[in-house]
């Protein structure tokens, strides 16, 4: 296969897979816009459980109160049918104060009781609101996650055309190549391929050696950029731009011997791997 094909399809194989790592890096962050509603179901029902407690406690306390007004009740009714037996002021007296202390203790009961009525009317009303919430938020969720899901599935079956795409367009070309290729393209937002004007590098923007920049234009190898490892090839110059810059200024190729090798191990360390079920 001749070089300029070679670097013509490689061009195009850069756009398809830029595509299709842009598609696969969406269908790792769209699950994201979910954890917020999430988040928000979860406060919703751990709200929910604490008032639930709390409801609990007042409905004990409630009914605590309301045995113990009704036993207030029992004793002073049953010191005041005593009264009309007693003969003696001794008696009297003891019946008075003990009806009196009875009622005290009666009243006291009546609003201890009337408060945790109000306060479980009060709890009874915020649990059925944040029930009402939690269903709400609930179905609003599910909906979410469907349309979630049916977006996932979208951009899942674009990759699948666009890797039958890559393999057709990649087909006889050297596989350390296209692997080098796409983890380039992953690691500098898209850009795997670029060329060389005027001897600098149009991807980093780096002045090139002259007889790297001579190899380049010969096209008669893959050459990838010494300093941001992108695959070159050859752009004439403007008119006006000089085609190579001095000797001086543009280095060799014996500063940059292994730079390139180290640039992909960098680079490799750094990958982020993303992995897909495309048959879900």
């Amino acid at each position: 296969m001749a070089m300029d094909e070679v670097l013509k399809k490689l061009q195009t194989l850069q756009d398809i897979l830029s595509e299709k790592i842009n598609l696969e890096r969406d269908i790792q962050e769209i699950p994201k816009i979910l954890v917020t509603q999430e988040e928000i179901l979860s406060r919703f029902k751990r709200t929910f459980v604490e008032k639930s407690m709390e409801q609990e406690k007042t409905r004990i306390a409630e009914s605590e109160f309301r045995n113990s007004l009704i036993e207030a009740e029992t004793h002073r009714e049953k010191a005041e049918k005593t009264m009309d037996i007693v003969t003696t002021q001794r008696e009297i007296e003891a019946l008075e104060k003990e009806i009196r202390d009875a009622a005290e203790k009666e009243q006291q009961y009546r609003k201890d009781l009337q408060r945790e009525e109000r306060l479980l009317a009060d709890l009874n009303e915020q649990l059925k609101q944040t029930s009402a919430l939690i269903s709400q938020q609930e179905s609003e969720l599910a909906a979410q996650r469907s349309g979630v899901e049916a977006e996932i599935a979208e951009k899942k079956a674009k990759i699948e055309d666009l890797i039958i795409r890559e393999k057709e367009l990649s087909a006889g070309m050297d596989q350390e190549v296209l692997f080098k290729f796409e983890r380039i393209i992953r690691n500098k937002m898209g850009r795997g391929i670029v060329g060389i004007r005027g001897g600098v590098c149009m991807g980093c923007h780096m002045i090139l050696p002259v007889q790297f920049a001579n190899t380049v234009r010969e096209g008669e190898e893959i050459v990838f950029c010494p300093y941001c490892s992108r695959i070159l090839y050859y752009e004439e110059a403007e008119e006006g731009q000089e085609e190579f810059f001095d000797v001086e200024d543009s280095g060799s190729l014996s500063d940059l011997d292994d730079m390139e090798e180290e640039e992909f191990e960098e680079e490799e360390e750094e990958e982020e791997k993303v992995n897909i079920d495309y048959e879900e």
